[in-house]
């Protein structure tokens, strides 16, 4: 199951670049995505009872939807009409170390250690590597990277915000109502981007892979390994898929890997593990964190790492 969601969320930004090569929009594109989501979700959740509770927090799932579904999915696609799919999936690794800043400017929580900082720099660099010295395309392509680099700073608010308000509810449930919500906040944009022809085969099914396994089915198995293996080896998908991204892109896409590709990568997904774990790899960790922490089965949300509880979502 760890492999399996580790290569469709890698392969999302392939499956959003066959449509955007197709002349898909990016409003039509994030609404059929969450569209199918959504129904893949909805009937699970349903089933769980994992929806109870959620009509009296229209507003606060509203703006969860806002925060880590419309802005993140919609910075992404609309970016990645300037760059690379490979390229994508590797920033997108970046949001591990926004959800650290985040935590530590607003709650003070998070002990800025030296493991900590440095992946916060490693992980600049790496941005900066990509987009000011290997991403061809100019200034549209640092434009385009920069939209997906913002898109991870709305997973670190939507995981602050689910921790302060959506801390009690059902995981699956409350993914099932934010693509729901999503889907219908970008239909109005997605009938002003209908395509002016009909899409082709292959955009038919990048688009229906991505809905219903890049999304739906994925954030299912998340959870699922969530419950199953805890909450801390589920997270470690956040810096196996981008390898995902990177091998669908050369292989089917014919998109170009250079050594400044893979220092990157490299200080990207290890920036970003320092940052989120805040000690060097060879040092152990002192005081073990239970496998079943935060699990969808206990009612939360949220995972307890170093004193504090931080959502599972924020990985997503």
């Amino acid at each position: 199951m760890f492999g399996l969601l580790s290569a469709f969320w890698g392969a999302s930004y392939l499956f959003i670049k066959v449509a955007l090569e197709d002349n898909l929009g990016p409003g039509f594109i994030v609404f059929v995505r969450t569209a199918l989501a959504a129904v893949v979700l909805l009937p699970v959740a349903a089933n769980l009872g994992a929806l109870e509770g959620l009509g009296g927090r229209l507003g606060s799932v509203v703006l969860l939807a806002l925060m880590q579904v419309v802005a993140p999915f919609t910075l992404i696609t609309v970016g990645e009409q300037e760059i690379a799919s490979s390229l994508t999936g590797i920033l997108v690794a970046f949001a591990p170390i926004f959800t650290f800043l985040l935590a530590f400017a607003l709650e003070g929580e998070e002990p800025a250690g030296a493991a900590s900082l440095t992946g916060v720099a490693l992980g600049m660099v790496g941005v900066a590597l990509l987009l000011g010295v290997d991403a061809p395309g100019g200034a549209k392509a640092l434009i385009g990277g920069l939209m997906v680099v913002l898109a991870t700073l709305g997973y670190g608010l939507g995981a602050w915000f689910l921790k302060r308000r959506m801390a009690d509810m059902r995981p699956i449930g409350m993914v099932a109502a934010t693509m729901t919500a999503t889907a219908l906040m970008v239909l109005p944009v997605a009938a002003l981007d209908l395509p002016s022809s009909a899409p082709g085969i292959d955009a038919v099914g990048s688009l229906a892979a991505l809905g219903v396994l890049g999304t739906g089915v994925s954030f299912f198995f998340f959870y699922s390994l969530v419950a199953s293996d805890g909450p801390r080896k589920a997270s470690l998908v956040a810096y196996v898929a981008p390898g995902f991204s990177v091998v669908y892109g050369v292989t089917l896409l014919d998109e170009r890997f250079t050594a400044m590709t893979a220092a990157g990568l490299m200080l990207i997904v290890g920036g970003s593990w320092l940052a989120a774990e805040g000690r060097l790899p060879w040092r152990r960790r002192e005081h073990a964190v239970p496998a079943t922490a935060g699990a969808p089965e206990a009612g939360g949300m949220g995972r307890e790492r170093r004193g504090r509880s931080v959502p599972a979502e924020e990985t997503a």
